[in-house]
């Protein structure tokens, strides 16, 4: 195919195709003339995942440009690739204690160690969960036996996110699965909670008048 039906297919402008040819993020054509390439679906694809990696994954094109090269390894890492593809999807808490962070960092570190999680230790994940747990303790919450039961579910999700990750063929394709997954399925998680959030609440305190 043409360069223009690459565009009709993906959706992706010609102008932003050609950007991406010249920044390394898609491989270039087979040449037909000096000035005429053709394209398949590798390209399809490609274009595709750069889009997700873009849009959804919020990645500058270096690390994009970093990851496609890793991909295209003739024995690509898929759980390295993975690992920097996915961010830990959540804000550093600049206004809690340094010290309250340490510890809850200790407390983390723990937490994977007793799971026999097999998370490294630099992880950003791991100081993301201890700047959530100072936070509940800043406020008062005792989040105990509550990251326990957490652990419990994301476990249980962790599976699920990679067996959906796992149907994916090649490389490329599981990277697009697990950042569609990841971050869409972060979307969704947060609101099924809120659905069964209201039906717990509506059945231990009740339901009155038109809140149904």
């Amino acid at each position: 195919m043409r360069i223009a039906e690459l565009s009709r297919q993906t959706g992706v402008p010609v102008p932003t195709i050609k950007y991406y040819l010249r920044e390394g993020l898609l491989p270039a054509g087979e040449l037909t003339s000096p000035n005429q390439a053709r394209y398949d679906d590798r390209h399809v694809q490609r274009l595709r995942l750069v889009r997700v990696l873009l849009d959804i994954g919020r990645l500058p094109i270096a690390t994009i440009r970093q990851l496609l090269e890793a991909l295209d390894e003739p024995d690509p890492d898929v759980h390295h690739v993975l690992g920097h593809a996915l961010p830990s999807s959540v804000n550093g808490k600049e206004s809690i204690d340094p010290e309250s962070v340490a510890a809850a960092r200790r407390r983390i570190d723990r937490l994977t160690e007793e799971r026999g999680w097999l998370v490294g230790p630099r992880a950003p994940a791991r100081q993301a969960a201890a700047e959530v747990l100072a936070a509940f303790e800043q406020v008062g919450a005792d989040v105990g036996v509550l990251l326990e039961q957490y652990a419990d579910v994301a476990e249980t999700i962790a599976v699920h996110d990679l067996a959906f990750v796992g149907r994916a063929t090649g490389p490329e394709g599981m990277l697009y699965a697990a950042v569609v997954g990841s971050i869409l399925g972060d979307s969704l998680l947060a609101a099924l909670r809120r659905l069964t959030q209201e039906h717990e609440s509506a059945k231990k305190f009740g339901i009155r008048g038109d809140d149904c």
